[in-house]
């Protein structure tokens, strides 16, 4: 896992890594784990983790720390190309930045 490019960490003590281009960030939930009530009361629960994993791609992207990018954006992910993948019981997002070359 040392040489992965990006890593996200589990509440569970795993690790889900990316090994591919740089440039990319990755962020994985559990996929049945039950979302703080706080975050649903106040973003809603249908599809919670995909939202999140998707902002949390964003908030990496750019540099901000996850509750500032709550306070300025919500779960929005604009700017951000996702590839979301449901494998093993978990919620994976892969990320880049979308720009004029992304295709």
């Amino acid at each position: 896992m040392a040489d992965a490019v990006t890593r996200s960490h589990l509440s569970d003590g795993r690790v889900v890594g990316w090994y591919g281009e740089p440039g990319v960030v990755i962020d994985a939930e559990m996929a049945d784990g039950t979302p703080p009530d706080a975050l649903t009361a106040r973003f809603g629960a249908e599809d919670f983790w995909v939202r999140w994993t998707s902002a949390e791609c964003a908030a990496k992207l750019a540099g901000a720390p996850m509750h500032l990018w709550l306070a300025e954006h919500g779960l929005d992910r604009s700017g951000v190309d996702v590839e979301i993948v449901e494998r093993d019981g978990l919620v994976i997002c892969v990320a880049r930045a979308v720009t004029e070359h992304t295709p």
